[in-house]
C-alpha cells in the first residue's frame, strides 16, 4: 500500500496518539468502568492500523519490530498467569491484594488499586491484546504486500 495523502497523514499525526491515550485510560480503568484490558488493547491496537493505512506498509516496515509485539503477547500471558498462580495457596485467580472497602476510604489514595489483582489482570490481557492485535495487523499488511507485487493475468473463462 501506498502512503495516503499529506492531510491524512497530518491527521493520523496529530489524532493517532489519542487512541494510545483512550486505550491505556480503558485497560487501567477497566475494573471500576465498562470495558478492561481487552476492550482497551484493542483500542491501542488500532493505533497501528491507523498507520499502516495513513502511511502504508512500505514506510512502517522499516519503523516496526515484530519482536516488540512478541514480546508484549509473551509478557501479557505470563504476567497474567504469574497473578492467576499466585492466588492459589486459596484457590486459582484468588483476589489476594484486594483492599477492604473501610482501608480504602481512610486512606486519600491507593498505590494498588482496591479491586486488587482484577486491576492487574486487565493490564496484564490489555498488553497482550495490543500485542496480539498489533501481529495480527502487521502478518495481514504483510500478505496484501505479497499480493501487490503478484501481477495477475487476465482471468480465463471471461472472453465475451
Amino acid at each position: 500500500m501506498k502512503p495516503l495523502s499529506v492531510v491524512v497523514r497530518t491527521g493520523c499525526d496529530l489524532f493517532a496518539w489519542f487512541m494510545v491515550i483512550f486505550g491505556a485510560y480503558v485497560i487501567i480503568h477497566g475494573d471500576v468502568t465498562p470495558g478492561g484490558g481487552f476492550q482497551g488493547g484493542a483500542v491501542v491496537a488500532t493505533f497501528l492500523a491507523f498507520l499502516l493505512v495513513a502511511y502504508g506498509w512500505n514506510t512502517l516496515k522499516l519503523w516496526l519490530q515484530e519482536s516488540v509485539y512478541n514480546a508484549m503477547l509473551g509478557f501479557g500471558l505470563l504476567c497474567f498467569l504469574v497473578l492467576g498462580f499466585m492466588g492459589m495457596p486459596a484457590s486459582f485467580f484468588y483476589n489476594f491484594v484486594a483492599i477492604p472497602a473501610a482501608e480504602v476510604a481512610k486512606s486519600g489514595h491507593c498505590i494498588i488499586p482496591p479491586s486488587g489483582t482484577i486491576a492487574l489482570m486487565d493490564i496484564a490481557v490489555g498488553i497482550e491484546v495490543t500485542g496480539g492485535l498489533s501481529l495480527i495487523l502487521v502478518y495481514m499488511f504483510k500478505g496484501i504486500h505479497l499480493f501487490d507485487n503478484y501481477e495477475i493475468g487476465e482471468e480465463s473463462g471471461h472472453d465475451r
